[in-house]
Parts: C-alpha cells; sequence; structure tokens
C-alpha cells in the first residue's frame, strides 16, 4: 500500500473558508441590487495588544509575579476577594481592615502531659518489677498483663490528636 502526501497548502479544503467567500459574494449582489446592505461574517482572527496598550493590568485570573526568591510564580486572582483587597493582597482604603480588639485564645495541654508522663513512668516501674521478680511465673504474668494494659493506653493518649481533646482553652 502507498500513501502520497502533498505538501501544498493549496491542496487543502476549507469548507468554511469557501462557505464564507460564497455569502459575501452574495452580499455583494445583494448589496448592487439595492436588497440588504449586511457585510456578512466577519472572519475570525486574533489581535495583538503590546504590553504598552494594556498597561501592568492584567487580563485574567492569573499573573505573573515573582517569589521572595526571585523566581517567577503564577498568582491566583480571586474574584470574590477582588471587592475587598487590591492584587497585592493589601485591603483597600474602603474595605474593612482586622479588627483591632482580637481575641487571644491559649491551648494548654499541660493535664494530657502529665497523663502521659505518669503513665511512662508506670511501664517503667512495671518493667524495673518484672526484672527483679524473675523467679515467680504467677506474678511475673500478673505484672505483664498490667504493663500491657498501661501500653495499650499509652498507645491510645501519647499523640497530638488526644493532647488537643483534652486541651484547655482559656
Amino acid at each position: 500500500m502507498s500513501m502520497e502526501v502533498s505538501s501544498n497548502y493549496k491542496d487543502y479544503n476549507n469548507d468554511y473558508l469557501e462557505r464564507m467567500q460564497e455569502e459575501k459574494a452574495k452580499g455583494a449582489g445583494k448589496e448592487q441590487n439595492g436588497g440588504n446592505k449586511s457585510e456578512g461574517i466577519p472572519f475570525p482572527k486574533d489581535e495583538y495588544i503590546s504590553s504598552e496598550q494594556s498597561g501592568s493590568r492584567t487580563n485574567g485570573l492569573y499573573h505573573m509575579r515573582k517569589d521572595e526568591n526571585g523566581n517567577p510564580k503564577v498568582l491566583y486572582d480571586d474574584p470574590k476577594k477582588a471587592g475587598g483587597a487590591d492584587r497585592k493582597g493589601q485591603p483597600k482604603a474602603g474595605a474593612d481592615g482586622p479588627k483591632e480588639d482580637a481575641e487571644k485564645c491559649i491551648t494548654n495541654t499541660d493535664k494530657a502531659d502529665r497523663e502521659i508522663k505518669k503513665l511512662k513512668e508506670q511501664k517503667g516501674q512495671l518493667e524495673r518489677q518484672i526484672k527483679a521478680v524473675s523467679g515467680d511465673e504467677e506474678k511475673v504474668k500478673e505484672l505483664e498483663q498490667k504493663l500491657s494494659q498501661i501500653e495499650s493506653e499509652l498507645s491510645q493518649k501519647d499523640n497530638d490528636t488526644y493532647r488537643r481533646q483534652n486541651a484547655v482553652i482559656s
């Protein structure tokens, strides 16, 4: 099987272009007859606007800025925030600024930390008792059972989630 590729762009058909040219020709014929004076459908085209003409204002929601290291960075302009702040994130003159009488909250996790420290001390104490009472099997089993309970409780409580849930906020 062979295939021939034509490198001449004039050989390609462009139905849209042909229809536009025909409609334009029909429109010119009607104008001569005193009919409709419409110019037909305009051709779509792109237009270049230089940066001097457009100014520093960007047309879209995204714009380029440089970050603190001088690297280019794409920033997003949120249309919801556009009413109260300019593009740099600074409040406009008429917009409400942050309130001066903001409350400060202090989170205290000392109670949870003390509880965790107490469990760790109990764990260490039970490990020492198990080493000391190595001859009595019943006593060792009993101490190991207490140790496993303390370890499971410690694994549940020794994390940030538990500290946040049991924190005192003032």
